[in-house]
């Protein structure tokens, strides 16, 4: 008999426009678009082979599924695993840490364009008949302004935060980062980087982009004592994780005029409850975690997700966990 996998969340993955025939090489799959805390119980049961994208697996979940050997998560993240009972039990967990660093980059790069260039404002006012009714040529309905001369603070210069790095630095920027564990000359080859602390890379920042793992010391990262370090010029983004900033108080900055504006991908609660702050604070771009979503992204998160599988059957696991 083929061993069950249970793929408990996999319509973001691939809502239908890429295969699961890789995977269905490796046993008897179940895939299920989305799975409630109710029926995770129900639709592990038996599985030797979990496939999890935000689904948690809590120590009492783990517990009572006796047949459970492998989670996969499909994702970087992982918190929501309990590491620890899987260790306990001998369940191997693993992710796929590398598969959208483009994609994420180039998202980081579009909310900068618009948050500095405005070109969505501007199409929609023509759309809306503001241009064939303007007395000049052209306006403008917010100030425009150059990315040349501006610094981009990276937070994190792991692989995201390099090549958001060396999109800014195409565009004339200079780079300011930090990192816990800085990478090597190897990895910064012609990239020109000075590595400053958090609170000077605040400072002095034109534009802040956020780039670290979601860790205790990270936690709203982005208080209110770092955005009163933020120039009044300066924008904010996010395309890593949704608590390293603490959105009451990035909603209060925007609000006052603190900070120019945010770009965000991502949001303390996904799907965000209807008050949020930041949904209705001013300057403040918002979009519902697509960052990573590009198809060749996805299709790369697939094949190392069936990777990842395949090498655990073959009693060689990869991208483990704990």
């Amino acid at each position: 008999m083929a061993d069950r996998i249970a793929v408990l969340d996999g319509y973001t993955l691939n809502p239908g426009d890429i295969s699961w025939a890789a995977l269905e090489q490796l046993g008897e799959v179940a895939v299920h678009d989305r799975t409630p805390d109710a029926q995770i119980l129900e639709r592990a049961a038996g599985a030797r082979f979990v496939l999890t994208t935000k689904v948690p697996f809590s120590a009492q979940t783990i517990a009572a599924l006796p047949d459970l050997q492998y989670i996969g998560v499909l994702a970087t993240g992982y918190d929501i695993i309990d590491l620890a009972a899987s260790k306990a039990r001998g369940i191997v967990v693993t992710n796929v840490p590398t598969y959208g660093t483009d994609s994420v980059a180039q998202h980081a790069a579009a909310l900068m364009l618009e948050l500095v260039r405005q070109p969505a404002l501007h199409a929609a006012a023509v759309r809306e008949g503001a241009w064939t009714q303007s007395p000049d040529w052209c306006f403008s309905l917010s100030p425009i302004h150059e990315l040349t001369g501006m610094t981009l603070g990276i937070v994190g210069i792991g692989r995201i935060g390099r090549a958001f790095a060396r999109i800014g630095a195409a565009m004339g920027m200079r780079v300011l980062a930090f990192d816990e564990y800085p990478p090597g000359a190897d990895a910064l080859a012609g990239l020109e980087v000075e590595f400053t602390d958090v609170d000077n890379l605040f400072r002095r920042a034109d534009v802040i982009s956020l780039h670290c793992p979601l860790t205790p010391d990270t936690h709203h990262l982005v208080n209110p004592a770092r955005l009163a370090l933020i120039k009044p010029t300066a924008y904010v983004l996010n395309t890593s994780r949704g608590p390293l900033i603490d959105n009451a108080a990035l909603a209060a900055a925007l609000h006052n005029e603190q900070i120019a504006g945010a770009g965000l991908d991502v949001l303390d609660g996904e799907p965000p409850p209807a008050d949020n702050p930041l949904l209705t604070a001013p300057n403040c771009l918002i979009t519902p975690h697509v960052a990573w979503y590009a198809k060749a992204s996805r299709e790369r998160l697939m094949e190392i997700a069936v990777d990842n599988l395949r090498a655990f059957v073959a009693g060689k696991p990869v991208n483990t966990l704990g």
